[in-house]
């Protein structure tokens, strides 16, 4: 156990509770601590995972993803919009596999949340290393299965 790591995970909580909850009154305060204190002792090591050196450059590698991931999700959102919106697009719901090259946790997880945040498609199940994912027609579903997201997933946690 890293006292470290568990009063550094204390004090992001207890930042974001104090501006979410805006009540600086003794109560709220008094809660505040406790229940972060309470969360940090049991979860510091999902926010501070064994990363060796790579620490940074991973952090910094998503950092650089966020924005091509949200342009995405634009992209997305207006796909669906018009197929919602235009009879002649076509709606053709289908679930789709593939095998993925990922091997850590963290990276099939990152893939999975970026792929069902992406309007259109959603992660079903994962077994093993197939991947089920229900896409919204054969667009979607071919764009998904050329592997970009995942060779961008890969490049971040350096499993290229």
């Amino acid at each position: 156990m890293n006292i470290k790591n568990i009063i550094i995970t204390f004090i992001i909580l207890f930042t974001f509770w104090v501006l979410l909850s805006a009540h600086f009154d003794l109560f709220h305060l008094g809660s505040g601590i406790i229940c972060c204190a309470i969360v940090a002792f049991a979860s510091h090591d999902l926010l501070f995972q064994d990363t060796g050196n790579h620490g940074l450059t991973k952090t910094v590698r998503f950092i650089t993803y966020l924005p091509w991931l949200i342009y995405q999700i634009v992209i997305a959102n207006i796909d669906v919009a018009k197929r919602a919106l235009s009879p002649s697009m076509p709606i053709d719901p289908q679930i789709i596999s593939f095998k993925t090259k990922l091997k850590s946790e963290v990276a099939r997880t990152a893939l999975a949340n970026s792929i069902t945040l992406t309007p259109g498609t959603v992660t079903v199940d994962i077994i093993d290393d197939i991947f089920y994912v229900h896409a919204i027609a054969k667009g979607p579903a071919d764009d998904l299965l050329e592997g970009k997201m995942e060779r961008k997933i890969a490049h971040i946690f350096m499993e290229d």
